[in-house]
């Protein structure tokens, strides 16, 4: 995408709604530009009238006030336009930040495995404190000075046509090369911005994984690869500021040499006796104004370019479309009371990233409302696959998923998901109390309905034992907690959610024995009455499901219950055996 000003056409639809407050910002800028205007003229009267006039003290004194009523005039609509021009800044980069976010969170699992998180915050940091910047700031200065210019220009016209003709011919002259280093200035600002972007993707991903990165002792080889990015990203910058140096520079110099030409020739009128003092001094004053706003929009133009690079950005994330959303016209299906019924047809899977290995081949099974199936197989068969699935994180090439009735992809999505709790294998706990992290299930849940669920979870014992109970705040990450506390939260949060589904992905795998026949217990307990799906490599935890579907290399290989699987000699009691060996305690179960 050619970056170009034209690109902040995109920040209109999030500029409409402050209509009113955008046209007083006007009212005050052109208000503003007029009084700065007035100044020569009223400076002019001064000269002539007050001090080369044969005039009494009186007059001058007049004068004086003029000026300065003038100057009081221009302080007051110069601060209006700020104030407005400042709350319009930074309301507009606030809806935009919200609805980029918003949208962000809204796309699909695919939409992650090509862009890193670091890269999405730099973005919505970086990139909108910029624009911020110029909307906020930069834009207003660059319109003042516009048409102060252009007022300048009809000023010098109406008192001194020829001398504005001279001035424009050299103003002519500075806008082909700086139209030149405006591109170059442009394409480098874009550059800029995507390399500070990818300095942020590394930090962020490292962060995210430093404990990994300690126990490897990567830690020096990490901060080298991020030296090198950021070296990138100065180097970039670096040729930035000199095409926008040169710029300035050149603009600043020719405007100046514009100033002097005015300033040469009103000097020999005045010699020559064709001019006053006072038109020469409104003459001079003029020219600066010119020169100072070509000088001013030359800084601002450079601003506004890095800022189309950053709306640019915004607006790819912005108009990045799921490949997974609600229909337009969704489906509706009865609340189950006992569960959800479940039905798969044929379903086929590849991920976007892999899309000539299948990760579902043909799938057909259906499960019984209230009824628990439990999904084993070797790693990489499909399990956690299907559960992405069923939530619709991805959508199947080929086959459909059918819940109470209706094919998931005619349902909404969020009616959908309600329907459905999770307890991932890995737990995620958020920088948050023990009270918001179990809340977050259901964020309108009374504290009493907090203090059930996790009491089924059996978290009430550690939780009491936490500085501030339920009040505790448990760091980035739950970084407070350990691997098995934050698997209990999780399970506490999908109990007090208290969906018809259940899905179980090694729900207990962080927990010790004993911990482990508890939440059992608790888990147990919490299935009665809705379908659960469970994800198991320990085949203990699933001795008592009403079904097992064994899933190999996609395919659901075989299915019925524990005793039958064992007695068909296949996949699942090769994979049976293998733990018997290995596992007394399993060996003494079977």
């Amino acid at each position: 995408m050619k970056s170009s000003p034209k690109s902040l056409s995109g920040l209109l639809p999030f500029v409409r709604p402050y209509r009113v407050q955008v046209a007083f910002a006007a009212v005050f800028l052109i208000l503003a530009a007029a009084t700065t205007l007035a100044f020569p003229w009223a400076l002019r009267n001064m000269i002539d009238q007050g001090l080369a006039a044969p005039a009494g003290e009186e007059v001058l004194v007049g004068k004086f006030i003029n000026l300065f009523m003038v100057a009081v005039a221009l302080a007051l609509f110069s601060s209006a336009r700020f104030y407005t021009v400042s709350w319009l800044g930074e309301k507009i980069i606030v809806d935009l930040k919200n609805q980029v976010y918003a949208h962000v969170l809204q796309q699909s699992p695919t939409f992650f495995e090509t862009t890193q998180s670091g890269e999405v915050l730099s973005r919505l940091t970086n990139d909108a404190t910029l624009i911020q910047t110029v909307v906020g700031s930069s834009l207003s200065m660059g319109l003042r000075n516009f048409v102060m210019g252009i007022g300048a220009m009809v000023m010098l016209v109406w008192t001194n046509p020829l001398l504005m003709l001279q001035v424009m011919t050299v103003l002519v002259v500075v806008i082909f090369p700086s139209v030149y280093l405006g591109r170059r200035v442009r394409r480098l600002s874009r550059a800029s911005q995507d390399r500070a972007a990818d300095s942020s993707a590394i930090a962020s991903e490292v962060l995210n994984a430093i404990s990994v990165v300690q126990s490897y002792t990567a830690e020096h080889r990490e901060a080298e690869r991020f030296r090198t990015s950021t070296a990138q990203a100065l180097a970039t910058a670096l040729r930035r500021i000199r095409a926008r140096s040169a710029l300035v520079g050149f603009i600043i110099m020719a405007s100046s040499a514009a100033l002097l030409w005015g300033l040469y020739l009103g000097a020999l009128s005045v010699r020559a006796g064709t001019t006053t003092a006072g038109e020469l001094g409104q003459t001079v004053i003029y020219v600066i104004l010119l020169a100072s706003a070509f000088a001013v929009l030359g800084e601002v133009y450079g601003d506004v370019l890095r800022a189309a690079g950053a709306t640019e950005r915004l607006m790819e994330l912005l108009h990045t479309r799921s490949d997974v959303r609600s229909p337009v016209h969704p489906q509706h299906a009865a609340w189950p009371k006992n569960g959800s019924n479940l039905a798969l047809r044929g379903v086929s899977f590849s991920y976007p990233s892999r899309p000539m290995q299948q990760a579902l081949n043909g799938v057909t099974g259906e499960i019984l409302a209230g009824q628990t199936v439990a999904i084993v197989g070797p790693s990489g068969a499909g399990k956690t696959t299907l559960f992405s699935l069923l939530m619709r994180f991805y959508a199947p090439q080929q086959g459909g998923v059918i819940l109470d009735g209706v094919p998931i992809e005619l349902m909404d999505l969020n009616d959908l998901r309600q329907r459905i709790g999770v307890v991932p294998q890995e737990s995620v706990v958020f920088s948050g109390t023990v009270m918001e992290n179990i809340r977050y299930g259901k964020p309108d849940a009374t504290d009493e309905e907090v203090h059930v669920a996790a009491e089924a979870a059996f978290a009430m014992e550690f939780i009491s034992e936490l500085p501030q109970g339920f009040d505790t705040y448990l760091g980035d990450r739950g970084v407070r907690l350990s691997g098995g506390q934050r698997q209990r939260i999780a399970i506490a949060r999908a109990i007090l959610k208290n969906p018809p589904m259940l899905l179980l992905d090694e729900a207990t795998s962080a927990l010790d024995a004993n911990s482990e026949r508890m939440v059992q217990a608790a888990l147990e307990k919490a299935m009665q009455g809705r379908t659960t799906l469970v994800i198991a490599h320990r085949l203990s935890t699933v001795q008592r499901a009403d079904s097992i579907w064994v899933l190999d290399h996609g395919r659901l290989a075989e299915r019925g219950t524990h005793a039958e699987l064992m007695a068909n000699g296949s996949v699942y009691s090769r994979l049976a055996q293998l733990q018997f060996s290995n596992s007394p305690e399993l060996n003494r179960i079977v």
